[in-house]
């Protein structure tokens, strides 16, 4: 789950991809044409991620999705990334915020027979708050940031879209999570559960 998200045209997203764009990182990338600044997004997209620098002060970073392997790795499961070999060390000190306007999820249900269906599309953002701060983990992989978005156990009021929501920071833990030296499991407990969805056009 959490396989699509979407950046919007507003002023606080158009302010994060130009500071994505002035990284160094972003001609590695292959410059503005190789990145993704608004619209949908889809796994192995290079899109803004906020965490620190070197010198400790919060960035915006140009970052692909997924984690390479054998299969390519979108999602960690909050509740284990502190003992699973592929997340641990990200989960203890490489972390790093996705701003996104919303995410979207698609209904799971079972027909009569018992098979799994694929229903409505729908998009979901914090009641409270003006952006969805989708938390992450990051590592690099041939010298470029590559980054996951966690999840959890799905607030009671989308349970029925889908077992799995994103872990989503509230405004004010933003800086809070991307500290190198901040307790993730602490503030995983404090992640926002009051969603508001709407189906989405398409």
């Amino acid at each position: 789950m959490c396989t699509r998200y979407y950046i919007d045209d507003s002023p606080e997203m158009r302010e994060f991809a130009n500071e994505m764009n002035r990284s160094s990182l972003a001609e590695k990338w292959g410059g503005a044409s190789g990145m993704t600044v608004k619209g949908e997004v889809f796994p192995t997209g290079v899109v803004p991620v906020i965490a620190t620098n070197k010198a400790g002060r919060r960035s915006v970073f140009p970052m692909k999705w997924g984690y390479s392997g054998k299969t390519l790795l979108l999602n960690a499961r909050a509740e284990t990334a502190a003992v699973k070999p592929t997340f641990r060390d990200s989960w203890e000190s490489h972390r790093c915020i996705v701003p996104a306007s919303w995410y979207f999820e698609w209904e799971h249900g079972f027909d009569g027979s018992g098979k799994k269906v694929t229903g409505s599309k729908y998009l979901i953002r914090p009641r409270d708050g003006s952006m969805t701060w989708l938390c992450g983990l990051y590592r690099i992989e041939d010298g470029l940031p590559h980054f996951v978005i966690l999840t959890r156990e799905a607030a009671g009021d989308i349970r029925f879209i889908h077992e799995r929501m994103p872990l989503i920071m509230p405004d004010e833990l933003v800086d809070e999570w991307i500290r190198p030296d901040a307790d993730p499991a602490e503030l995983a407990a404090r992640a926002g559960t009051r969603m508001m969805f709407d189906k989405a056009d398409r």
